[in-house]
C-alpha cells in the first residue's frame, strides 16, 4: 500500500470540520492526527507520510468530530495547567477558560506552606488535581454531588496519584449543605470552584447541550444558585487572609460579583475575563 502525505489528511480534514461549524477545525484536525499517530501535536510536520490505515482512522474520528462529539471524547483526555485528564460520557469536560482561574489560585498561594486548598464541583477532579500537581505541600480536598462526575474524579486522582502527585481527598457532598467539611471552618487558604452556572435556555453548541451534563451546565436563578451557595461556603471555610475564586457565565459580570460583595467578611472583590475577553471569574479574600 502506498504512503500518503499526511499534510493532505490534515487539509481534508480540517475543511470538513470547518464545513460542519466546527469553531477550531484546524486545530481539531491536528489533534485527532496526532492522537491516532500518538505523538504530540508539535511533531505532525515531522511526519510527512503515512500509512493509509492511519488515513482511514483519522477520517473516521474526523466523522465523529463532524457529528459535534467533543473533541476530548474522542481523544479520551483533556488538559488542565500542567496535567491533563480523562473525560468522557457523564462528566464535564474542563475548558481553557479556566486556566486563568486556576493562575490566580496559584498565584494567591505563593509563599504560604502547605496550604488548604477545596475545590467545590469538582467534577472530573481538574481543578483540584492541578493544584495538587503545582503545589505538592498542599492538602487538597475536593467534593462534587453527583456519582458519575465522582467516578471520573477517583479515576483521574488514582491515576494522578500513581503518576507521583500528591493525593488529593475526594468527597461526595452537596455544596449547599451547611455543614459540608465543617472541621475546615477558618482554616482554608483557597477555595476555588467551576459550578453549573449556565442560565436555563441558554443556547448553546451541540457539544454542550448533547454531552456535557445538564447538571454540571445550568444551574437556577438565572445560572446563579449553585454560585450563592459556593460563595456562602467560602465565606465559612476561609482563613484570614484566604481567598476565593468562582466561574461564572458571562452574563453575570455585575450579579457574582455583587452576590460575593454581599458577604461582609469577604473583601477586595473583583472580576476577571478569560482568554477571549469575556467577563468568566469573581475573586475575593477573606477578612
Amino acid at each position: 500500500m502506498k504512503r500518503q502525505p499526511l499534510r493532505l489528511a490534515i487539509i481534508e480534514a480540517t475543511r470538513i470540520l470547518e464545513a460542519a461549524g466546527v469553531a477550531s477545525p484546524r486545530a481539531d484536525a491536528e489533534l485527532l492526527a496526532a492522537h491516532v499517530l500518538g505523538v504530540d501535536r508539535g511533531r505532525l510536520p515531522m511526519i510527512p507520510l503515512v500509512d493509509p490505515p492511519v488515513i482511514e482512522a483519522i477520517g473516521q474520528l474526523v466523522a465523529q468530530r463532524a457529528k459535534r462529539v467533543p473533541l476530548q471524547h474522542l481523544t479520551g483526555w483533556a488538559a488542565l495547567g500542567d496535567i491533563t485528564v480523562s473525560v468522557g460520557p457523564g462528566v464535564f469536560i474542563p475548558r481553557p477558560e479556566t486556566e486563568l482561574l486556576l493562575e490566580w489560585g496559584l498565584k494567591l498561594l505563593n509563599g504560604r506552606e502547605y496550604p488548604v486548598v477545596v475545590d467545590l464541583c469538582t467534577g472530573s477532579g481538574a481543578l483540584a488535581l492541578a493544584v495538587a500537581h503545582a503545589r505538592p505541600d498542599a492538602v487538597v480536598y475536593a467534593v462534587d454531588i453527583d456519582p458519575t462526575a465522582l467516578a471520573w474524579a477517583r479515576h483521574n486522582a488514582d491515576a494522578r496519584a500513581e503518576a507521583g502527585d500528591t493525593p488529593i481527598r475526594l468527597y461526595s457532598g452537596d455544596v449547599g449543605d451547611s455543614t459540608i467539611f465543617a472541621e475546615l471552618d477558618g482554616l482554608v487558604d483557597l477555595v476555588l470552584s467551576n459550578p453549573p452556572y449556565v442560565p436555563p435556555g441558554a443556547e448553546l453548541s451541540p457539544e454542550v447541550i448533547d454531552y456535557d451534563p445538564a447538571q454540571a451546565v445550568f444551574a437556577p436563578d438565572g445560572g446563579l444558585a449553585v454560585i450563592r451557595q459556593v460563595v456562602a461556603t467560602a465565606a465559612r471555610l476561609l482563613k484570614p487572609g484566604g481567598g476565593v475564586a468562582i466561574e461564572h457565565d458571562d452574563t453575570h459580570a455585575s450579579a457574582a460579583p455583587a452576590i460575593v460583595s454581599a458577604r461582609k467578611v469577604l473583601t477586595d472583590v473583583e472580576d476577571h475575563r478569560d482568554l477571549a475577553g469575556r467577563p468568566r471569574f469573581v475573586t475575593a479574600r477573606r477578612v
